[in-house]
């Protein structure tokens, strides 16, 4: 379910791929930064089964299907959040990075130990 705030007015799926690409963006190495404050990603995880790692989180495969999505890849490059090379990279722009989508406890699951 959207957040209450989605200025942008971004669906859900929209919503869980930025989620996941802010959090790729976050993990050291898994981005190149610009001068800009902009993150380009090119690399993206792979699941095994049902679930894969992405830094100190699991997430389940069937919320990360817009990594692999051309349309919300370009959905969020119309918004201003991202400029989109389909497959090869996307990079979130400032505007993307900062993005509250209010799901990030939804779907990033992480040990309590």
């Amino acid at each position: 379910m959207p957040p209450r705030n989605n200025p942008l007015k971004l669906n859900a799926l929209q919503l869980k791929t930025l989620t996941l690409l802010q959090a790729i963006a976050r993990i050291p190495g898994a981005s190149a930064r610009n001068a800009n404050g902009e993150a380009a990603i090119s690399q993206f995880p792979n699941a095994h089964g049902d679930h894969f790692h992405l830094g100190d989180a699991v997430v389940a495969a069937k919320d990360a299907t817009g990594l692999t999505n051309e349309a919300v890849w370009n959905a969020l490059t119309r918004k201003g959040l991202a400029r989109a090379d389909y497959p090869r990279q996307i990079v979130l722009t400032a505007e993307g990075l900062g993005y509250e989508t209010g799901i990030t406890d939804e779907i990033l699951h992480r040990s309590s130990h």
